[in-house]
């Protein structure tokens, strides 16, 4: 099935928590709604399953709009940070709770629930009650409850983020590969960099209500279109300074340093915003003189924050560094230039 998010605005009194937001989702799709707390994204996920109205804009499915329907009517599945499992009922029972609303004959719905259980991990604990449960499983007992009326979209507002660090990494894995199993159209939300790039199709990155970039993963966060996609998306370097075209190329100039960037349609003299990812950079020949601040041993390699002159530098090394060493940095990829939307 697919969704169609079109022109959406809303208002709560004098704060605008949806700006225009339109994106569509595939078939079979999971897009990630990625952002800070306040952006919006949850409010966006509230008017597709019907919890709130929009003061403007349409939601389809399949190409029909839905807003006229009710939430029970729009078979839109619901995936939150909190469980809500019946703490009364067993497992088998917690999964099948929706089935009997929906119409489902009674071998059937035995059949989807132990589909499910078995896709989930949870064969065997279809007897035990919530509290015999951990909360991994407790979370992937909400997921086959979500799943088991077989909806058109799935909605997953941060179902993970009461999870532990550990716990969260493993069923995120789990998570994708079972939505992708069963072909389940989604639409994720999380303010967790990582899970969205681990798990979406595609990312949206919100800001103020607004969809600042949509793209892959790999292109949200190797090409960010503003300074803030490149800073929410993972680690960056970002600089202020002066755009030159010149004989020797396109530079930008940052507080006395001259740093070759990609060709960028962009007019002499603009002021910009020098990007590039830690692992773009390294010891080695190269334009810039850091002195090391901060060392971090992270397995494979160091993390390393320094400076260049007065611009903080975060790079990638193979080798061991002390603070107060100085070294010279190249770059691994060229910088590229970005600017502040309008």
């Amino acid at each position: 099935m697919k969704l169609e998010v079109k022109d959406l605005y809303k208002r709560f009194g004098e704060v605008v928590a949806a700006r225009g937001v339109s994106f569509r989702v595939r078939g079979g799709e999971i897009l990630v709604l990625l952002g800070p707390s306040g952006c919006g994204k949850t409010t966006v996920l509230r008017i597709i399953a019907g919890l709130e109205y929009p003061n403007r804009g349409d939601v389809r499915i399949d190409g029909r709009s839905v807003l006229h329907l009710p939430p029970e009517r729009r078979n839109v599945g619901l995936l939150f940070q909190s469980y809500a499992l019946f703490p009364h009922m067993t497992v088998y029972a917690n999964v099948a709770y929706g089935l009997r609303f929906h119409g489902v004959p009674r071998g059937e719905r035995k059949r989807r629930v132990r589909e499910l259980l078995e896709l989930v991990g949870l064969r065997g604990c279809e007897r035990r009650k919530p509290h015999q449960l951990s909360h991994g499983q407790k979370q992937r007992v909400a997921l086959a409850r979500a799943l088991a009326p077989e909806p058109n979209v799935l909605l997953l507002d941060e179902p993970l983020s009461a999870l532990d660090a550990a716990l969260r990494a493993e069923l995120r894995g789990e998570l994708r590969r079972i939505l992708k199993e069963r072909g389940t159209t989604s639409v994720y939300v999380t303010h967790d960099q990582e899970e969205g790039l681990s798990l979406g199709d595609r990312l949206a990155v919100m800001r103020e209500g607004r969809i600042e970039q949509e793209g892959s993963p790999e292109e949200l966060y190797f090409s960010p279109q503003t300074p803030f996609v490149a800073s929410f998306l993972g680690g960056a370097n970002l600089w202020k300074g002066i755009l030159h075209h010149g004989p020797e190329g396109t530079r930008v100039e940052s507080e006395g340093v001259w740093i070759p960037v990609e060709v960028v349609d962009l007019p002499e003299g603009e002021e910009v915003f020098l990007f590039f990812r830690p692992e773009d950079v390294e010891p080695g020949e190269g334009p810039l003189e850091a002195v090391v601040e901060e060392v971090e041993f992270r397995g494979d390699h160091w993390e390393i924050r320094g400076r260049v002159g007065v611009r903080s530098v975060t790079f990638i090394s193979r080798e061991r560094h002390s603070p107060g060493e100085k070294l010279r940095l190249a770059f691994r990829r060229l910088p590229r230039v970005l600017v502040e939307p309008h």
